[in-house]
């Protein structure tokens, strides 16, 4: 027989959907309208720009951003062609191939942040109180734990945790 969700648990369910449903589009749209970026571009952009040297290998940028290779590609491709990265070979891997954060890129990152935090803020964070803030992140760490066993999106995360305050 099959067990069925619980009223609580369908309730918290349907919200979570809700959001994952939801939240793409509402980031999308508004670094599309402020940025002339997709969600998915911001991302990459921002990646990079916390890496060091601004440089990562492509399987690395594809890991820390849930893409195939050959997703990472085509949005690389579109990104050197607006000057906003630069790829070349790994100097310590010929086989690899680098991705590098351009001048141009850290403006286009630099300009578009504070207008990204303020719309994650407004549509997401900003009716929380710090209490749900902490809840969310640990709430979000027991999802991932399980989707994301081996930790390749959420080691991204640890640095966050060091701004959360207990």
């Amino acid at each position: 027989m099959t067990e069925w969700l619980s009223d609580d648990e369908m309730s918290a369910w349907l919200r979570l959907v809700a959001i994952t449903e939801l939240l793409p589009g509402v980031l999308d749209a508004q670094l599309r309208r402020d940025a002339g970026l997709s969600h998915y571009e911001y991302f990459v952009l921002a990646m990079l720009s916390e890496a060091p040297s601004r440089t990562l290998r492509m399987t690395e940028l594809a890991q820390r951003t849930n893409a195939s290779l050959t997703r990472l590609s085509h949005v690389a491709r579109r990104l050197e062609d607006r000057d906003l990265i630069e790829r070349f070979p790994c100097p310590e891997d010929a086989r690899a191939t680098n991705a590098r954060l351009t001048d141009p890129g850290w403006a286009v990152v630099a300009e578009a942040a504070p207008r990204h935090v303020t719309h994650v803020r407004a549509r997401v964070l900003g009716d929380l109180q710090p209490q749900q803030i902490r809840q969310m992140a640990t709430i979000g760490d027991s999802i991932l734990a399980r989707l994301d066993p081996e930790g390749r999106m959420t080691a991204l995360y640890r640095p966050a945790d060091t701004r959360i305050a207990p």
